[in-house]
């Protein structure tokens, strides 16, 4: 199925992964923008290495500055991991600017999974290939990038990280994908996004499946996506 719409769409990049692979995930007139941030892919490195906890808030302002300045009115937003935080923050403060999130592996608080999955990736990072294979998508800004995400995460001070007062905010509807098994959050995310948007929010579990749906069974994001999107012209 092939994704046409009106509007915008706009990826929003992840904390690690291939932003490369949704050049592929939608076919349509109206190619969708990457919004890469600070310090990935194919944006500048990263001024600063430290993070505040409210990075992705910052981001998501970052975001609205953006849109402002090439003058799009509204977007529909498909994040990933914290690109679907990143967008989620995004509806809340600037509601007149979303039409609609695709929202993939997104966080709204911190889980005991959510560390271990991150420890466990620290491990790959320094006894594997992780490495080179995440300079693929973000070159030589890669070891910068992989330690602001997994120390800000693993800090103390990062334990109580929080955005769900932002979700009775969001207006517009949602659609939250999360693998069964996603080794970096619980359905506990899901249940929160869903239960505490007050927009229409449809929630797609895929079982066998772990934290990168749009890799692991692109047919059926592509199928799904297809259908959301589809219905909010």
């Amino acid at each position: 199925m092939t994704i046409s719409f009106l509007w915008p769409l706009w990826k929003i990049d992840m904390a690690l992964g291939d932003v490369e692979f949704f050049q592929y995930l939608f076919l349509s007139s109206q190619p969708p923008s990457t919004f890469f941030r600070q310090g990935y892919g194919r944006s500048c490195p990263f001024s600063n290495r430290e993070r505040e906890n409210d990075y992705m808030e910052i981001e998501a302002d970052h975001l609205n500055d953006l849109m402002a300045q090439w003058k799009i009115s509204k977007a529909i937003l498909f994040g990933h991991s914290d690109g679907g935080s990143i967008a989620l923050i995004m509806a809340a403060k600037y509601p007149e600017k979303v039409l609609g999130i695709i929202s993939e592996g997104a966080h709204v608080f911190v889980e005991d999974l959510t560390l271990n999955g991150i420890r466990e990736a620290i491990q790959l990072y320094e006894s594997s290939n992780l490495k080179g294979r995440l300079a693929k998508y973000h070159g030589d800004k890669t070891e910068a990038m992989f330690w602001a995400w997994a120390a800000t995460w693993t800090t103390n001070g990062f334990r109580d990280w929080n955005i769900e007062t932002f979700l009775p905010m969001i207006q517009c509807p949602v659609l939250v994908v999360q693998g069964l098994e996603d080794e970096y959050g619980t359905l506990e995310q899901v249940k929160s996004i869903v239960g505490n948007t007050n927009g229409k929010a449809i929630k797609l579990l895929v079982p066998n499946c772990g934290h990168t749906p749009h890799k692991e069974v692109p047919e059926i994001i592509l199928d799904q996506s297809s259908q959301f999107v589809n219905q909010l012209q």
